[in-house]
């Protein structure tokens, strides 16, 4: 055969290869892209589930905490009038008042009044919706952690201001890229981020067989961050369900206490009248005398609901993590959390049913 022919020959030959290989290998791009677009669909489809569901967690979570910062607020406001009112009767009687209440129960108050005051003198503004989201997490777990850690309530209540926000808890929030209350709690790494990154940077081989492999491989790692997700989104959804149900319980008791606060400053603006009316030296003592039991009644039922407040909310949202029966704290001051094998955070539940049945039982001898 002649040369030239053999040469024709030999590149048709080439050619027809060439074209079955490159259709061959559109194929594969073609069968690659088919799968990675799957992947994208399903994530995305199960990543909108979860962030509504984050979303409404985070809601949950943020009025829980403005509750419990406002209950805090109304203690301290309730003992200054409460140690004020005492102070001028016994001042003005012979006969002493005495409020004959736990002295540890009201310790207990007191700590929890001083660290919901503090937080809210610290924060304002954009901020204060993460503090309070983060005083709902961390809230009363700092209140039990400066009694049993011996550190300043202070200090902790600071932290609680500053680092317990949504953002803390999820390593910053979707918007600037983070993970948002999954990156702390639910989420462990970055394993449910990875499979966007992957998907969204391939340069595909020059071979489809390297692009089809890839492709796969991002399929699985989707899969494996759509499951992640679905148990990080019953994770977010059994808190929103205990938050909002601890909002509902103080709600309840926080409107008994409130009565007996305002009982308080009804008394309180009679005794002013009092010592405005003319004569008051010769009568003031024997109405002091009558106000006495009055206020002895309004002051323990006050205190005593404040004290089924302060257990409910002093009951962790979460598990703390216990070394020798005290609350481990990290490096940046903050309790730490026991976590499952995922990385999430364990729900209190059992404890949070106990105290809210008998918060439940006690209050209602204040009816």
């Amino acid at each position: 055969m002649p040369l030239p022919l053999i040469i024709g020959a030999a590149a048709l030959a080439a050619a027809g290869f060439g074209a079955k290989k490159g259709y061959t290998g559109y194929r594969k791009h073609s069968e690659a892209d088919d799968i990675v677009d799957q992947a994208k669909k399903a994530y995305n489809e199960q990543r909108e589930i979860f962030d509504e569901q984050e979303n409404k967690s985070a809601k949950a979570l943020v009025a829980l905490g403005k509750l419990e910062l406002k209950i805090g607020k109304s203690f301290e406001k309730f003992k200054n009038l409460a140690d004020d009112l005492i102070a001028q009767v016994n001042a003005s009687s012979r006969k002493k008042l005495e409020i004959d209440f736990p002295e540890r129960e009201l310790k207990k108050i007191e700590n929890y009044s001083f660290s919901a005051v503090s937080v809210l003198g610290s924060v304002a503004g954009a901020g204060a919706a993460g503090a309070a989201a983060g005083f709902a997490v961390y809230g009363g777990v700092m209140a039990l952690g400066a009694a049993s850690t011996g550190t300043a309530i202070s200090s902790l209540a600071g932290v609680a201001a500053t680092n317990a926000t949504l953002a803390a808890l999820g390593g910053g929030s979707l918007a600037a890229g983070g993970l948002g209350m999954a990156g702390g709690t639910a989420v462990l790494g970055t394993a449910v981020a990875a499979p966007i990154l992957a998907i969204a940077g391939w340069a595909y081989d020059s071979h489809g067989e390297a692009a089809l492999k890839n492709a796969r491989k991002a399929s699985r790692e989707a899969k494996n961050a759509i499951e992640k997700l679905g148990i990080a989104q019953e994770f977010l959804k059994d808190t929103e369900g205990y938050a909002n149900r601890i909002k509902r319980s103080l709600s309840s008791i926080y409107r008994q206490f409130q009565r007996y606060h305002d009982d308080l400053a009804e008394v309180d603006q009679l005794i002013e009248k009092l010592k405005n009316r003319k004569g008051r030296k010769a009568n003031i003592e024997a109405e002091f005398r009558k106000l006495g039991p009055s206020i002895e009644v309004i002051v323990h039922n006050g205190y005593s609901l404040a004290a089924i407040l302060t257990s409910i909310i002093t009951t962790p949202l979460y598990q703390p993590k216990k070394i020798n029966r005290k609350i481990s704290l990290d490096a940046d001051g903050r309790p730490e959390m026991l976590r499952d094998e995922n990385g999430m955070m364990l729900l209190n539940g059992k404890k949070i049913d106990k105290a809210l049945a008998t918060a439940t039982a006690q209050s209602a001898e204040f009816d």
